[in-house]
Parts: C-alpha cells; sequence; structure tokens
C-alpha cells in the first residue's frame, strides 16, 4: 500500500513538474517565423528565373514586374529583393531579445553569453566568406555579403541589448549620422573622377550630381577604405573595386537595422501577450518618411548596395510594415494554418541559406539526368527555367520539412 501511494505521489509530482515545465517554455513568435520563412523563399526563389523568363516576353508588364522585383536595382530605389538583406537583418534584432532571455532563463552569465556571441559573429563571417570562395581557387576574403555583414555587427548589438532604451536610440543616432558626416566630409569624385577606372561605364545614369555625389558609385569613403582593407588580404589578384559597388563598411549602418530589430522585438516581449501592432506602424511610416525626405532633398539618398543611413530608415520602415503586416494577420486575426509552409522554412533559416547556396547545381543536374530536358518543356521552351525552378524549389522546401518533422535546426 505504501509503495502504490509513493508511486501515485511521484507520478503527481512528475505530472505538476511537465505542466510547469510546458507553462514556462517560451512561446515562439510564429509571425517572426513566417517573416523570415518569406524573407529566406524570396532569396531561394532566385531559381525560378524571372529575369530569364521575362525576355522571351518582352512585351508583357507581369513578367517585367515579376522580373524587377527579383532582381536588385542597380543603384537608388528598390525592388521587393532589395528588401531580402536589410529584413533578414533586422529579423536578427527582433530575435535577440527572446534569445538572451533564453540563455538567462537557462543559467547562462553575461560573460557565457558574450563568448558565445563572439563565436556566433566569427562563424557567420567565416561563413559567408567560405560561400563566396566557392567557385574561387583559393579563399576568397569578402566582407560585403549578408552573413558577414551581420557577422561583424552582431557582437556590438548583443552589447547595446543590454542597455536601455534611449541608449539603444542614441546608439542608433550616433551610428546613422557619424556615418552619413564621414561621407559628407570626404572629398567628393569630382568633374574630372575617372568612373571607368573604378569599374563605372561612361553611359552609367545613376550618378548623383552636387552633394549627393559623395554616395556615387566605387568614388566613396568605402570604396577607397576597402582598396586599403582588402588588400591586406591574399588575393589572385589586387581589389580595385566591386563591381556592383557593395562596401565592406555598409556594416555600420547595417548595424542600425539590428538595432531597429531589437527594438521591434524587446517592444514584442514588454508588451506580450499584446501585439503592439500601432506602435510597429507608426514608426515604420515615421522612419519611411524619414528616409524619403533625406533623399528627395538631396541630404543622403537611398541606395542599397552601399546601405546609406537613409536606406537603413527607409528599409527598416518597410521591415516594421510587413512585421506589423504578419502579426496582424496572425496573431490578431488568427489566421495561422495558411503561414506552414513559411514557418517551416522561417524555423531553419541558416539551413536554408546553405541549401540555396551549396545545393542549386547538385539539384539542377540530377533532376536532368533522371528526368531529362522535355519534361521543363512541357509548357514551352520559354517558361522552361521556370518549370525548372519550381521543381527545385519544391526539393528545397520538402528537404526543410523533412528537418522540421525531425526536429532538425541548424543553430549558430
Amino acid at each position: 500500500m505504501h509503495s502504490t501511494i509513493s508511486a501515485v505521489k511521484a507520478e503527481r509530482i512528475q505530472s505538476a513538474a511537465t505542466q510547469a515545465g510546458t507553462v514556462s517554455a517560451p512561446v515562439r513568435n510564429v509571425a517572426v517565423d513566417a517573416y523570415r520563412g518569406l524573407v529566406m523563399l524570396l532569396m531561394m526563389g532566385e531559381i525560378l528565373n524571372f529575369a530569364k523568363v521575362a525576355r522571351s516576353f518582352p512585351n508583357s508588364v507581369f513578367w517585367r514586374i515579376l522580373a524587377y522585383n527579383q532582381t536588385h536595382v542597380e543603384w537608388a530605389g528598390l525592388g521587393l529583393h532589395d528588401m531580402i538583406q536589410p529584413s533578414f537583418t533586422f529579423l536578427v534584432g527582433v530575435a535577440l531579445p527572446y534569445s538572451i532571455a533564453s540563455r538567462s532563463r537557462k543559467g547562462g552569465s553575461f560573460g557565457t553569453q558574450l563568448v558565445h556571441t563572439l563565436w556566433r559573429s566569427f562563424v557567420l563571417v567565416a561563413l559567408g566568406i567560405f560561400l563566396r570562395s566557392i567557385q574561387s581557387s583559393q579563399t576568397y576574403f569578402t566582407f560585403e555579403d549578408t552573413l558577414t555583414q551581420i557577422g561583424l555587427g552582431y557582437t556590438f548589438a548583443f552589447l547595446l541589448a543590454h542597455c536601455r532604451a534611449k541608449w539603444q536610440w542614441g546608439a542608433l543616432g550616433v551610428i546613422l549620422f557619424g556615418y552619413w558626416l564621414a561621407w559628407a566630409l570626404y572629398p567628393g569624385p569630382g568633374p574630372s573622377f575617372n568612373y571607368g577606372a573604378v569599374g563605372v561605364p561612361a553611359d552609367w545614369r545613376h550618378n548623383f550630381s552636387g552633394f549627393a555625389a559623395h554616395w556615387n558609385k566605387n568614388s566613396n569613403l568605402g570604396q577607397t577604405v576597402d582598396v586599403w582593407f582588402l588588400n591586406l588580404f591574399p588575393r589572385a589578384s589586387r581589389f580595385v573595386y566591386n563591381d556592383g559597388g557593395y562596401l565592406t563598411l555598409s556594416f555600420i549602418p547595417t548595424l542600425g537595422t539590428m538595432l531597429l530589430g531589437l527594438r521591434a522585438g524587446e517592444w514584442f516581449r514588454s508588451a506580450s501577450p499584446k501585439i503592439p501592432i500601432k506602435r510597429f506602424l507608426i514608426v515604420g511610416f515615421v522612419l519611411i518618411a524619414a528616409g524619403l525626405v533625406l533623399h528627395v532633398a538631396g541630404i543622403c539618398p537611398i541606395v542599397k548596395r552601399i546601405w546609406t543611413p537613409s536606406w537603413t530608415l527607409f528599409s527598416g520602415g518597410i521591415c516594421f510594415l510587413f512585421l506589423a503586416a504578419f502579426s496582424w494577420v496572425i496573431d490578431i486575426k488568427g489566421y495561422r494554418r495558411w503561414a506552414f509552409p513559411l514557418v517551416v522554412v522561417g524555423m531553419n533559416s541558416i539551413a536554408a541559406y546553405l541549401i540555396a547556396h551549396l545545393w542549386e547545381d547538385f539539384i539542377i543536374g540530377s533532376l536532368h539526368i533522371h528526368l531529362g530536358y522535355q519534361v521543363f518543356r512541357l509548357c514551352g521552351t520559354a517558361l522552361e527555367p521556370l518549370m525548372l525552378g519550381i521543381a527545385v524549389m519544391l526539393i528545397y522546401w520538402l528537404v526543410l520539412f523533412w528537418m522540421y518533422r525531425r526536429k532538425i535546426f541548424l543553430r549558430i
């Protein structure tokens, strides 16, 4: 009898412990996962080759719009594709308060978390360099891609996450104004500048005039820094310019984007269980308006490739609106089922990033070996790139779904 009572008591204690653990376990923010999933699908969706299809239908406005939004604008402005990197960076900031809280709950000290943050920053930078070196004969040291840019700023974001909100806003202001001032004080290219020597063709239509010329392609402060910095590393040939105008120094205003996400994440947590939709909308529209004013006034143009401070504000505002939209649909209206395909991708963003960069050629080659070429031409040769891309995208998603079902999530 005594043993039976003890067993019942033990079972109740275990049950209570299980329930307590369930209650205290952090609940994932589905809206954030879905938003991240959309971002990763847009990145992986390059395989759909809208631009190739659009060339086969030169008079189609539909395909022209799709192609435009799947490529980066040449300099000023934006398309949907230009929002991938700022959104991914913004969401890193959103997730940071959750990550810190989770590690603190598990007993992680500030020092332990700082060491892990430094390791994460190093791995992100190293992974970015590794992926950019795949087609090279030697390590290709470059620091302008998404992962390296986040890695360079991540530790600073972690440290600022432990500061009060006013210090975070102050840091954002110092970063953006200080960066703008450094570029504004650096000598502009001038009317006799040899743009051809830095890869800018004579018929380039996107150069600014007047004060805004400080932000012209490959004739700015960031270009000068890269000519010095990147040539400190072993290279197949001396670095002269980046074809796309991308810069290492962009990690500084990119940190600003991360800090905007950090504020959004902290608003999420402090307002819980409510969703601060109104605050997201107000901040989003204010940031967009601020970026546009700076651009139109010629004070600081909106250029994603060099991540101008006005781009940080403008794209950050759009990120807030995306976040508000996902939160309203999923958390306020309760429509969650439609988001499941996005969540599958969003919960495994690093895996999705690696799959898109490492598996594309292998999957395409395998499809052609086993299915041939004709099966992708059933809708005509003009749509062949699209049909092949759809097949590859489906395989990407099925792999991520398999990982999701087995709770395999890549973490850094």
